[in-house]
């Protein structure tokens, strides 16, 4: 229902408070309040509804309106409740998109509403009313971009500190983590160095009874010194992992001396285990290597064939001849061999599946074959155990 109103209506204090309509003369605020229609809504009653076709402003008189993003889903937003004297839908009247949101009222309510047909009329007649409206959306567009700034420095800043504590809260995870890898480390260290120290202390003993036998004096001797090199490897070994490279001493050696060499130094645990290791080279041809590193690598290869086998057990140390006469040396043991899950985690550091190993054997291995340039490959099925290759490339 359309009637005339003058400046003492509440709707026309409304609508001249409104920035849309500022400025505006009481003649040209009346045609504007005359065009417009009074309308009544019950409580929870939608007004509009986001996506529909927008076409007309709406002041609220009595009542009031929520105004929601994504109203009725799930994570729905309230955007905005508008009481007595606040205009909503006001876009409307300028474009002709879409609503961005939906408009319930909370309880009975008494709504104006301009539709943008009357209003366009309004701007013809009225140019002034043109003016006024590019003023108000010049201001709407302002004060948006003021409070996009101002939302936008609030998100940097609480982005700012909450990366600050992610930061510290990362710093403090890696400091509890060094210091659990430092006590599995030591654990296992010890477990580790204690069988060469056992060695020694035994070797030590016996030396203190056979002081007048030469050749045995000199047999305990080397054997001492053996196993006090083989301490001294495992330091060098630990110093590679927590420094995180390898450090080549290359010379020229026949394949024999370094497979003699790693059979000679776990002489004493294969005599206990009751496993056998046959040999196989197929041509012994010198190569370039670190010999003390490619020594300590296939060790740990035959120490952990030896630990998979029961008593009784088969490991065959193979040295054979490829394409572009690269070298494969190749550790295959008949023992219980590795489920996937454990293949897929042989060469992760501190992971052992017996007692007494570092967990690091694996990952040395793999660091001095990679040093090297050459491939390191594991085959493995369960209760028929594992064979592993090392390939170096030609370097003669």
């Amino acid at each position: 229902m359309k009637h005339r109103y003058d400046s003492s209506d509440s709707a026309f204090r409304f609508l001249r408070e409104a920035y849309f309509f500022r400025n505006l003369s009481d003649e040209l605020l009346g045609e504007i309040l005359s065009a417009c229609e009074k309308e009544q809504f019950a409580g929870g009653t939608t007004v509009f509804r986001e996506g529909e076709q927008g076409d007309c402003l709406f002041i609220v008189m009595d009542g009031s309106v929520e105004v929601w993003k994504h109203h009725g889903l799930p994570g729905a937003n309230l955007l905005a409740e508008y009481g007595p004297g606040r205009f909503f839908g006001e876009m409307a009247l300028v474009d002709s998109l879409p609503r961005s949101a939906t408009a319930v009222t909370t309880g009975p309510a008494e709504l104006l509403s301009l539709s943008r047909g009357i209003f366009q009329g309004l701007v013809e007649r009225f140019p002034r009313l043109a003016l006024a409206v590019m003023r108000s959306l010049s201001a709407i567009v302002r004060e948006s971009n003021d409070s996009f700034v101002a939302d936008l420095n609030r998100r940097n800043q609480e982005l700012s500190r909450a990366y600050a504590q992610l930061e510290r809260a990362q710093q403090e995870i890696l400091h509890h983590e060094r210091l659990s890898n430092l006590g599995k480390m030591s654990d296992m260290i010890l477990h580790d160095i204690r069988n060469p120290v056992a060695v020694l202390k035994g070797y030590a003993s016996m030396l203190e009874h056979v002081a007048d036998d030469p050749d045995r004096v000199r047999d305990f001797a080397h054997r001492v010194s053996r196993e006090a090199e083989r301490l001294s490897h495992m330091a060098g070994e630990l110093l590679d992992y927590t420094r995180g490279e390898v450090r080549l001493d290359m010379s020229v050696v026949a394949p024999s001396q370094v497979v003699s060499e790693a059979l000679s130094c776990g002489e004493e645990y294969f005599r206990t285990s009751g496993v056998t290791v046959k040999t196989f080279i197929e041509e012994d041809a010198p190569i370039v290597v670190d010999f003390h590193r490619m020594v300590r690598a296939l060790l740990n290869l035959l120490d952990n064939a030896r630990k998979a086998c029961r008593s009784g057990g088969a490991i065959e140390i193979r040295v054979l001849r490829r394409e572009q006469r690269s070298v494969t040396f190749e550790v295959e043991d008949n023992g219980v061999g590795m489920a996937p899950d454990v293949l897929d985690r042989v060469f992760e550091p501190f992971f052992t599946r017996s007692a007494g190993g570092t967990g690091l054997g694996m990952v040395v291995v793999k660091n001095v074959v990679e040093a090297h340039g050459g491939i390191l490959q594991i085959r493995s099925r369960e209760q028929e155990g594992s064979c592993v290759t090392i390939t170096l490339p030609g370097t003669y």
